[in-house]
């Protein structure tokens, strides 16, 4: 994926604080520290790059910033709110937004607690399946809100169970980096 010298530079600055990070906090996994360009990174580009047009985006179980903090990176004048509920992660999400200058706001809460956030889009990213995903992120959504959920191999499984308490519109995006995942971009949710 082809991205500015500018998206380049921080988002390997990104890099350097997660690796600087996570032997404290294991912000990803140690096996998957070795990959963090590729799985990590180019991933979330390619979920900043799944939808256009948006002014706010919301990113839920942030973890160590994937997707968020590349989507801060990617559309620097859209307002993105990371929630996180493990504290020390909050921490370092707070503190990686400020060293790169990113439009972000954490919210350091359970996804459940926090009040409605009505965002142009919503994201996360290894989460939870597909229908407890909706269950969380559908609160948070308006009308028009797109949600922007990358998903392994057993995306298909995951849609299937879905729709049996949701209706949808979706879009399967091929994934970039691994040729079985994709992203999922869904609209006009609503409980079956």
């Amino acid at each position: 994926m082809s991205v500015s010298r500018e998206t380049e530079a921080r988002c390997a600055r990104l890099a350097a604080l997660v690796r600087r990070w996570n032997p404290r906090i294991n912000l990803v996994s140690k096996s998957s520290l070795e990959d963090l360009e590729t799985r990590h990174i180019a991933d979330s580009l390619a979920v900043a790059s799944s939808v256009s047009d948006v002014r706010t985006w919301v990113d839920l179980g942030s973890g160590g910033g994937f997707p968020g903090l590349v989507v801060s990176i990617c559309k620097p004048d859209a307002q993105v709110t990371l929630v996180e509920s493990d504290q020390r992660k909050a921490v370092f999400l707070r503190r990686a937004s400020s060293e790169l200058g990113l439009n972000v706001a954490v919210r350091a809460s359970r996804i459940e607690e926090v009040p409605p956030l009505l965002p142009d889009a919503i994201s996360a990213r290894a989460l939870a399946p597909l229908d407890r995903l909706l269950a969380l992120a559908v609160p948070h959504g308006r009308a028009d809100t797109r949600y922007v959920f990358p998903k392994g191999a057993r995306y298909r499984e995951e849609i299937e169970a879905a729709r049996k308490n949701w209706r949808f519109d979706i879009d399967v995006q091929p994934s970039k980096t691994d040729k079985e995942a994709v992203i999922l971009v869904m609209e006009n949710i609503e409980r079956a």
